[in-house]
């Protein structure tokens, strides 16, 4: 069965468009809700974190699951904000966000949850801080890792192909950046999902994982024009779709699988990491696959120019090297014939 991406490219694209809306409305409620398009992590925004659990070996302490809005009344009450979210098996465990507590501070605020919530077991309890001035570094230089990752792109494909291969491979890698911040601003706002620096360093390997998708495809693309420049270049597309199609299934899925692996198998702090890395490269692969070439072949159909030009310059790189090669052979010729006179 052959793949049709260019006849069938509305279809393609009103599927990302519907997912694009989806993750645009989610990071809008997100930034309604707290501040930001995600629920950012204490990486980036600094304080202190404060994960507690109850102990359940004490008899009827787990009877019932925690009362979140108690938590959130008593650090009301401390001037610390309302940012309370409960989690684990049976709700038994509290994620409490607040500013930059000291020792004092946060010996108080423990033994007040715990007088009002239940005995929490020592064990468990987890305990982080971050200065909001490194918080805020973390979050810029996330960012602008992202933004230089994005330029080295399109200068790479800019002098490998041509600037429009360019532009729509980075269109595709917005488009699975979007998405995946989206999909997770949404997680944010219905379990306890932080992004922290581990999300941004994910981003940048779903950037790389697609632009190599879309390189795979482009350079057949690019092939095929070289050789049959007169063919329609939906039909060219779509040919370099189908012979790369089994390449790019295999390499998500062997990439996927052990992902899916550390999402089920892995501890806590991996569980979002390797939950992103899957999201991001079926995206990935999705948009090489239907963005990237679908919108390449309608340029290229609506602008015949620039398929003749890239005709041309491929031929002339080709002409330029024979000759090239045909003169320094005729120059050492010329060379061996005096040293034998």
């Amino acid at each position: 069965m052959k793949l049709s991406v260019t006849r069938q490219r509305s279809l393609w694209w009103a599927i990302s468009i519907a997912f694009a809306v989806i993750s645009t409305l989610a990071m809008g409620l997100s930034i309604a809700r707290l501040g930001a398009p995600l629920p950012l992590g204490l990486d980036f925004t600094g304080g202190t974190r404060l994960q507690l659990e109850r102990d359940c070996t004490i008899a009827n302490n787990c009877d019932g699951p925690i009362d979140v809005s108690a938590a959130r009344q008593i650090l009301a009450g401390q001037g610390l904000g309302t940012n309370v979210q409960e989690f684990g098996e049976n709700e038994q465990g509290l994620v409490v966000r607040t500013t930059d507590l000291d020792v004092e501070a946060r010996s108080q605020l423990e033994a007040a949850l715990e007088a009002e919530l239940g005995t929490f077991d020592p064990e468990k309890t987890q305990i982080d801080t971050v200065g909001p001035t490194v918080g805020r570094r973390l979050l810029r230089s996330g960012l602008l890792s992202l933004i230089v990752a994005s330029l080295g792109i399109v200068g790479y494909l800019s002098i490998r192909f041509q600037l429009d291969y360019a532009l729509f491979a980075i269109v595709a890698l917005f488009h699975d950046v979007w998405i995946t911040t989206g999909l997770f601003a949404l997680l944010g706002l219905v379990t306890n999902f932080e992004a922290d620096s581990l999300f941004i360093v994910a981003l940048l390997t779903i950037v790389g994982f697609s632009v190599n998708d879309t390189v795979v495809i482009y350079d057949r693309v690019r092939e095929t024009l070289k050789f049959n420049p007169n063919d329609d270049i939906n039909d060219i597309v779509d040919d370099a779709v189908n012979q790369t199609l089994t390449r790019s299934i295999n390499t998500t899925a062997t990439t996927v699988l052990p992902l899916l692996a550390i999402f089920i198998f892995g501890g806590e702090t991996l569980k979002y990491f390797a939950l992103t890395l899957i999201v991001g490269f079926v995206l990935g692969a999705y948009s090489s696959i239907f963005i990237a070439t679908a919108a390449l072949a309608l340029w290229r159909e609506k602008h015949p120019q620039a398929a003749v030009l890239a005709a041309d310059d491929e031929n002339g790189d080709e002409n330029g090297d024979e000759s090239g090669d045909e003169s320094g052979d005729g120059k050492t010729a010329s060379l061996d014939e005096s040293s034998s006179a």
